[in-house]
């Protein structure tokens, strides 16, 4: 049923709350598991057009991502990790159509009306512009 499952990881605590939930259902479904970080800082926005170095940031985000691939790569799953910068939810539904995901799993934050007004989902914009199921999963607050 799930073949193609797109994890969406923002480099912080609320990772381990998908990685734990869809771990099971990847290893009974036999799912590819294709991990996307998207870099949104303004140097790693422009990093390629301006010729720029990797920035912190980036440096960080490929050894995180790096981890999390080897990790679950160690307990059995194929995994693609994908490491792009730009906007959100148009990459992160860009990889999934490219790579002909059936689930898009990933954790939320949690935030309520106005904060979402002034911060933005990557959720609920992936949720609006995607017909692809959806796993959300709301985060335990830090």
């Amino acid at each position: 049923m799930y073949k193609q499952i797109l994890i969406p990881l923002d480099n912080s605590a609320a990772d381990e709350t998908i990685l734990k939930h869809i771990r099971p259902l990847a290893k009974l479904m036999q799912s590819k598991i294709i991990l996307v970080h998207v870099a949104d800082g303004y140097v790693a926005r422009f990093q390629e057009q301006l010729n720029l170095q990797d920035s912190e940031e980036i440096k960080k985000d490929r050894i995180y991502l790096e981890s999390r691939k080897n990790e679950l790569t160690q307990n059995g799953f194929s995994v693609t990790a994908y490491l792009v910068a730009g906007e959100p939810s148009k990459l992160i539904l860009d990889i999934a159509q490219k790579e002909s995901c059936d689930l898009i799993a990933m954790s939320t934050h949690g935030h309520r009306f106005v904060k979402d007004l002034i911060l933005g989902s990557v959720a609920e914009d992936i949720r609006h512009r995607t017909s692809i199921p959806i796993l959300m999963l709301r985060a335990p607050s830090t």
